[in-house]
Protein backbone atom coordinates (compact mmCIF):
# COMPACT_ATOMS: atom_id res chain seq x y z
CA UNK A 1 0.00 0.00 0.00
CA UNK A 2 1.27 3.47 -0.83
CA UNK A 3 2.20 5.89 1.92
CA UNK A 4 -0.78 7.71 3.41
CA UNK A 5 -1.64 10.39 5.92
CA UNK A 6 -4.64 12.68 6.40
CA UNK A 7 -4.49 15.86 8.46
CA UNK A 8 -7.19 18.48 8.96
CA UNK A 9 -6.11 21.71 10.66
CA UNK A 10 -8.60 24.30 11.97
CA UNK A 11 -11.22 23.43 9.34
CA UNK A 12 -14.36 25.54 9.11
CA UNK A 13 -17.28 24.90 6.78
CA UNK A 14 -19.80 27.45 5.61
CA UNK A 15 -23.00 26.75 3.64
CA UNK A 16 -24.56 29.93 2.33
CA UNK A 17 -24.70 32.33 5.28
CA UNK A 18 -24.49 29.55 7.87
CA UNK A 19 -21.23 28.45 9.50
CA UNK A 20 -21.69 24.71 10.13
CA UNK A 21 -18.55 24.04 12.15
CA UNK A 22 -15.19 25.60 12.94
CA UNK A 23 -11.83 24.84 14.61
CA UNK A 24 -12.01 21.15 13.62
CA UNK A 25 -8.64 19.37 13.59
CA UNK A 26 -7.43 15.77 13.49
CA UNK A 27 -4.52 13.74 12.14
CA UNK A 28 -4.68 10.15 10.90
CA UNK A 29 -1.72 7.87 10.23
CA UNK A 30 -1.61 4.52 8.41
CA UNK A 31 -3.92 1.94 9.99
CA UNK A 32 -6.15 4.48 11.73
CA UNK A 33 -9.87 5.10 11.36
CA UNK A 34 -12.17 7.94 12.39
CA UNK A 35 -15.97 8.00 12.56
CA UNK A 36 -17.68 11.35 12.07
CA UNK A 37 -20.97 11.53 13.95
CA UNK A 38 -23.69 14.11 14.31
CA UNK A 39 -27.25 14.95 13.45
CA UNK A 40 -28.56 15.58 9.95
CA UNK A 41 -27.40 18.86 8.49
CA UNK A 42 -24.48 19.33 10.86
CA UNK A 43 -21.93 19.02 8.04
CA UNK A 44 -20.68 15.43 7.90
CA UNK A 45 -21.04 15.13 4.11
CA UNK A 46 -19.65 18.63 3.63
CA UNK A 47 -16.60 17.70 5.68
CA UNK A 48 -16.14 14.53 3.62
CA UNK A 49 -16.17 16.59 0.41
CA UNK A 50 -13.62 18.99 1.92
CA UNK A 51 -11.40 16.07 2.95
CA UNK A 52 -11.68 14.62 -0.58
CA UNK A 53 -10.66 17.94 -2.13
CA UNK A 54 -14.03 18.33 -3.87
CA UNK A 55 -15.09 21.41 -1.90
CA UNK A 56 -13.05 24.20 -0.35
CA UNK A 57 -12.91 24.72 3.38
CA UNK A 58 -14.14 28.11 4.57
CA UNK A 59 -11.01 28.17 6.73
CA UNK A 60 -8.19 25.81 7.58
CA UNK A 61 -6.19 23.29 5.59
CA UNK A 62 -6.29 19.62 4.66
CA UNK A 63 -3.14 17.67 3.94
CA UNK A 64 -3.56 14.42 2.04
CA UNK A 65 -0.72 12.00 1.36
CA UNK A 66 -1.88 9.15 -0.85
CA UNK A 67 -4.71 8.63 -3.27
CA UNK A 68 -8.24 9.36 -2.00
CA UNK A 69 -11.35 7.27 -2.73
CA UNK A 70 -14.80 8.57 -1.78
CA UNK A 71 -18.00 6.55 -1.52
CA UNK A 72 -21.13 8.63 -0.93
CA UNK A 73 -24.81 8.49 -1.91
CA UNK A 74 -23.92 8.84 -5.61
CA UNK A 75 -22.34 5.62 -6.91
CA UNK A 76 -20.53 7.49 -9.76
CA UNK A 77 -21.63 4.79 -12.19
CA UNK A 78 -23.42 5.59 -15.45
CA UNK A 79 -27.04 4.50 -14.80
CA UNK A 80 -27.61 3.66 -18.46
CA UNK A 81 -24.61 1.32 -18.75
CA UNK A 82 -24.60 -2.32 -17.69
CA UNK A 83 -22.74 -2.70 -14.40
CA UNK A 84 -19.79 -4.43 -16.05
CA UNK A 85 -19.32 -1.60 -18.58
CA UNK A 86 -19.75 1.07 -15.89
CA UNK A 87 -17.03 -0.53 -13.76
CA UNK A 88 -14.82 -1.09 -16.82
CA UNK A 89 -14.95 2.64 -17.52
CA UNK A 90 -13.43 3.33 -14.10
CA UNK A 91 -10.88 0.50 -14.45
CA UNK A 92 -9.49 2.34 -17.48
CA UNK A 93 -9.00 5.41 -15.24
CA UNK A 94 -8.22 3.84 -11.86
CA UNK A 95 -6.19 0.86 -13.04
CA UNK A 96 -6.81 -2.87 -12.97
CA UNK A 97 -7.48 -3.28 -9.26
CA UNK A 98 -9.56 -6.23 -8.02
CA UNK A 99 -13.21 -5.16 -7.66
CA UNK A 100 -14.10 -8.41 -5.82
CA UNK A 101 -17.58 -8.70 -7.38
CA UNK A 102 -18.19 -12.19 -5.99
CA UNK A 103 -17.26 -11.17 -2.45
CA UNK A 104 -19.51 -8.12 -2.75
CA UNK A 105 -22.46 -10.25 -3.87
CA UNK A 106 -22.86 -8.63 -7.30
CA UNK A 107 -21.13 -11.17 -9.54
CA UNK A 108 -23.56 -12.15 -12.29
CA UNK A 109 -25.04 -8.64 -12.48
CA UNK A 110 -22.49 -7.33 -15.00
CA UNK A 111 -25.11 -7.23 -17.80
CA UNK A 112 -27.76 -5.42 -15.72
CA UNK A 113 -28.02 -1.65 -16.30
CA UNK A 114 -26.97 0.24 -13.17
CA UNK A 115 -30.36 2.00 -13.00
CA UNK A 116 -32.08 -1.38 -12.43
CA UNK A 117 -29.93 -2.35 -9.47
CA UNK A 118 -31.45 -2.14 -6.00
CA UNK A 119 -30.18 0.47 -3.55
CA UNK A 120 -28.06 -2.15 -1.81
CA UNK A 121 -26.68 -3.46 -5.11
CA UNK A 122 -25.73 0.08 -6.15
CA UNK A 123 -23.93 0.54 -2.82
CA UNK A 124 -22.09 -2.76 -3.40
CA UNK A 125 -21.19 -1.58 -6.92
CA UNK A 126 -19.77 1.64 -5.47
CA UNK A 127 -17.72 -0.50 -3.09
CA UNK A 128 -16.47 -2.52 -6.08
CA UNK A 129 -15.15 0.70 -7.58
CA UNK A 130 -13.61 1.64 -4.23
CA UNK A 131 -11.74 -1.66 -4.06
CA UNK A 132 -10.67 -1.35 -7.69
CA UNK A 133 -9.11 2.06 -7.01
CA UNK A 134 -6.63 0.59 -4.50
CA UNK A 135 -6.50 4.00 -2.79
CA UNK A 136 -5.01 4.15 0.71
CA UNK A 137 -7.36 6.94 1.93
CA UNK A 138 -10.98 5.82 2.14
CA UNK A 139 -13.73 8.36 2.77
CA UNK A 140 -17.00 6.51 3.36
CA UNK A 141 -20.08 8.74 3.66
CA UNK A 142 -23.00 6.75 5.09
CA UNK A 143 -21.57 3.49 3.74
CA UNK A 144 -24.17 1.29 5.47
CA UNK A 145 -27.28 2.97 4.01
CA UNK A 146 -29.33 0.56 1.92
CA UNK A 147 -27.40 -2.54 2.99
CA UNK A 148 -28.80 -5.65 4.63
CA UNK A 149 -27.20 -7.23 7.71
CA UNK A 150 -24.68 -9.22 5.64
CA UNK A 151 -23.80 -6.12 3.63
CA UNK A 152 -23.18 -4.12 6.82
CA UNK A 153 -20.87 -6.84 8.15
CA UNK A 154 -19.05 -6.94 4.81
CA UNK A 155 -18.39 -3.18 4.79
CA UNK A 156 -17.12 -3.34 8.37
CA UNK A 157 -14.83 -6.26 7.41
CA UNK A 158 -13.52 -4.39 4.34
CA UNK A 159 -12.75 -1.30 6.43
CA UNK A 160 -10.97 -3.39 9.08
CA UNK A 161 -8.90 -5.18 6.42
CA UNK A 162 -8.03 -1.86 4.80
CA UNK A 163 -6.78 -0.42 8.09
CA UNK A 164 -4.84 -3.60 8.95
CA UNK A 165 -3.10 -3.28 5.56
CA UNK A 166 -2.01 0.27 6.46
CA UNK A 167 -4.85 2.26 4.92
CA UNK A 168 -6.87 5.06 6.52
CA UNK A 169 -10.69 5.17 6.82
CA UNK A 170 -12.87 8.15 7.61
CA UNK A 171 -16.49 7.07 8.05
CA UNK A 172 -19.44 9.43 8.33
CA UNK A 173 -22.37 7.41 9.61
CA UNK A 174 -25.50 7.74 11.73
CA UNK A 175 -25.36 4.01 12.30
CA UNK A 176 -23.04 2.18 14.66
CA UNK A 177 -19.93 1.05 12.80
CA UNK A 178 -17.88 -1.78 14.31
CA UNK A 179 -14.20 -1.16 13.61
CA UNK A 180 -11.62 -2.00 16.28
CA UNK A 181 -9.65 1.00 17.51
CA UNK A 182 -11.69 3.55 15.57
CA UNK A 183 -11.75 7.05 17.06
CA UNK A 184 -14.92 9.15 17.02
CA UNK A 185 -15.38 12.82 16.29
CA UNK A 186 -18.73 14.41 17.15
CA UNK A 187 -19.30 17.38 14.83
CA UNK A 188 -21.61 18.97 17.44
CA UNK A 189 -18.46 19.69 19.47
CA UNK A 190 -17.28 22.00 16.64
CA UNK A 191 -20.59 23.70 15.88
CA UNK A 192 -20.16 27.39 15.21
Amino acid sequence: MQECRLTASDIACRKGDRLLFARLSFALAPGQALQLTGSNGIGKSSLMRILAGLAPAFAGTVERVGTVALVDERPALDPHQPLGAALAFWRRIDGPGDAQLARLGIAGLEDVPVRYLSTGQKKRAALARLLGQEAPLWLLDEPLNGLDTRGVALVQDLAAEHCRAGGICVIASHQPFALPGMAQLELRDFAA
